[in-house]
């Protein structure tokens, strides 16, 4: 099992394999880390420099940061959120019986 790192140690990690100071597998030994993620590291940081390492998971694009496409697909999964919701409060409703082609009708009194 890996262990949790920082972003500051993951591109050390990940500099001493570019520099040839380790091998990957070396790597990961040395550091108690996986060979896929010193992998990966190596990969990001010559792809995107130091802050391509740092851990977004589980964290959204900032608004500034989304492009028009990411903004779309933002509005269009918070739309169809919405139209869930109220396909499953009609649903409700028309099992309670109070539900009638569109309306609500209030409960006939005995």
């Amino acid at each position: 099992m890996a262990r949790k790192t920082t972003q500051n140690e993951r591109v050390k990690i990940a500099q001493q394999v570019i520099d040839g100071v380790y091998g990957y597998q070396e790597a990961a030994d040395a550091y108690n880390v996986t060979y896929q993620m010193v992998y990966g590291w190596v990969r990001k940081l010559k792809a995107g420099g130091p802050e391509a390492l740092v851990d977004r998971r589980g964290k959204a694009k900032e608004v500034a940061e989304q492009s028009a496409e990411d903004k779309l697909k933002q509005e269009n999964r918070e739309l169809r959120k919405r139209v869930r919701e109220l396909e499953v409060a009609e649903a409700l409703l028309k099992k309670s019986g109070k539900f009638n082609e569109g309306r609500i009708v209030k409960p006939v009194s005995s």
